[in-house]
């Protein structure tokens, strides 16, 4: 039995990152407010001088206030609506042959939990690992996240999954778009690049990793 991380936005979801049409998808229909569109600017003030160029991804600050069971429900229906559709089949398909070989999948991407975990149900995963963001009395704080899967902190986390009863002699999988997701990619025994961005791709043909390109979409139904 094999180990098969799967990244969400660029890999399995095609197009724009699933947090940025849920945010647009939140705005249409008034869910947020002047409160959060006030934390969001104002943690891009506070922490963009500790985060840099990451600040954005860093900010999760338009949730503020928010109850985090109106959020579950909320990406729910966002991910029913909008993303099913827009899945990139070459990765989709992996995923269920993963599923079908009885591989243990998982996802692990940057996006928010609430919408990976609506996606991970939508697809037959259970075990999601994505950004965890701050709560106090089940709503949401405009601070950091406490778990946030980019970048190097993705390897991170694949230690810490190893060290799972059963998981330190399975042979790893991960798919992923983006160079950022480079030290990840050469931490498995299995990399695969799914519409790599051109750092990527150079890497992966430098090296002979295999690359998904087609660029395919799924219909909304997954039956």
């Amino acid at each position: 039995m094999a180990l098969a991380l799967f990244d969400i936005d660029g890999t399995l979801v095609a197009g724009p990152s699933t947090e940025r049409r849920f945010i647009r998808w939140l705005i249409a229909r008034r869910h947020l407010g002047a409160r959060q569109l006030a934390a969001f600017a104002g943690f891009l003030l506070r922490w963009g001088p500790r985060y840099g160029a990451h600040t954005l991804k860093k900010n999760k600050a338009y949730l503020s206030g928010l109850d985090a069971a109106a959020v579950d429900e909320l990406a729910r229906c966002f991910v029913a609506e909008e993303i099913l559709k827009v899945l990139h089949a070459p990765a989709a398909n992996r995923l269920r042959e993963h599923l079908t070989a009885g591989d243990h999948v998982m996802l692990l991407s940057g996006t928010l939990m609430p919408i990976a975990r609506a996606l991970g149900r939508s697809l037959g995963v259970d075990d999601v690992l994505a950004t965890q963001c701050v709560m106090r009395a089940g709503r949401y704080l405009a601070v950091p996240p406490a778990v946030h899967p980019f970048g190097v902190e993705k390897r991170v986390l694949l230690e810490s999954i190893r060290k799972r009863p059963g998981c330190s002699r399975e042979p790893v999988y991960a798919y992923a778009d983006s160079h950022h997701d480079l030290a990840l990619l050469e931490a498995v025994d299995v990399p695969v690049c799914v519409l790599p961005d051109a750092r990527l791709q150079a890497c992966a043909r430098d090296r002979g990793w295999l690359i998904l390109e087609e660029r395919i979409e799924l219909p909304a139904t997954l039956d």
